[in-house]
């Protein structure tokens, strides 16, 4: 589907601005976790971000076999390749699974049957896949024995992440030793209802001061006022911002696909899997971000290219 992106730069409150997002499972009609992606979709999907003003990313593919994670890697190395627009806008790839937790809520939109814990083998076969390019994967601590696949990882210029997961303070702590850096989409990921005061996300802001704190600005991944709290008790100095995108990101209302199964977008433009309550990536762009971090949280253009573009990079060893 070819879509009229021209609102995007009327919209962007900054144009010169250098964004960077690293986690875009899709966009504008685009799956990257689609093992039928073609060139010419992903090149669409690339030139709709980059008018949308985000000027590099994370291509990023879901929870799927090690088989076939490994051929929608090859595929994304081979389209870089050939297309100078997806080189220079795809600085790398992030693998959120298969290394996650299978457990009801904490899963989320992940298709559970392909879960497994993490080894340092899978772990290779995808780093091989992914020609060097494999700059983040995210994984459940407590599913990786002696964090020996996370130290495995770090030694190989990738940066870890905590995300669908839900280990004790003293698994994420050995993590986190081992040198995992990062939670993705803190707040998302895990259950719609938790324990009041010892769970996953009381125990990752326990451990903010060494860890990249990611969040979605869309609103209802995280309400803006709880977004505001969180923000008020961690400071700027290492929270970064994502859209977590699908492809359904510039459309509207309707059925869409992730990683080949449905997805269906409400009237709000709320991403879920048909009948369940947990969120299913977003649909929010880039321009949107930048618009809602300033409106929404009170950021100065300032603080949104430190968490947006500046804060992500460093994250992941980038030149910003």
């Amino acid at each position: 589907m070819r879509l009229d992106f021209s609102d995007a730069f009327l919209l962007h409150p900054n144009p010169t601005m250098s964004y960077f997002d690293l986690q875009i499972n899709g966009y504008a009609g685009t799956d990257f976790c689609s093992l039928d992606m073609t060139l010419e979709q992903m090149r669409h999907a690339c030139d709709a971000i980059r008018m949308d003003g985000i000027d590099g990313i994370l291509a990023t593919i879901i929870t799927d076999s090690v088989e076939a994670l490994s051929a929608k890697l090859e595929k994304m190395v081979r389209f870089r390749e050939e297309d100078a627009v997806i080189r220079e806008m795809v600085k790398g790839f992030h693998v959120e699974g298969p290394f996650l937790s299978p457990e009801p809520g904490y899963i989320g939109a992940h298709p559970a049957k392909w879960v497994r814990p993490a080894g340092i083998d899978d772990a290779k076969r995808l780093l091989e896949a992914g020609n060097g390019l494999v700059r983040l994967m995210t994984l459940a601590p407590e599913f990786d024995e002696g964090a020996a696949t996370t130290r495995y990882l770090v030694s190989q210029g990738v940066t870890v992440s905590a995300g669908h997961c839900n280990p004790d303070l003293e698994t994420l702590e050995r993590a986190v030793d081992a040198g995992l850096s990062m939670i993705t989409h803190l707040g998302n990921g895990c259950p719609v209802t938790l324990p009041r005061h010892d769970n996953f996300i009381q125990r990752a802001l326990s451990l903010s001061d060494r860890l990249w704190l990611c969040f979605i600005p869309d609103g209802a991944h995280v309400p803006f006022f709880a977004l505001r709290n969180t923000l008020k008790m961690i400071g700027l100095e290492r929270t970064i911002f994502t859209t977590d995108a699908i492809m359904a990101a510039g459309l509207g209302p309707g059925t869409y696909e992730l990683s080949g199964e449905p997805v269906v977008i409400d009237a709000a433009g709320v991403a879920r899997r048909p009948g369940s309550p947990n969120l299913a990536g977003s649909t929010i762009r880039g321009h949107q971000v930048v618009a809602n971090l300033q409106t929404e949280l009170g950021l100065s253009r300032e603080e949104v290219q430190r968490v947006y573009g500046d804060n992500p990079r460093t994250a992941l060893g980038l030149k910003n």
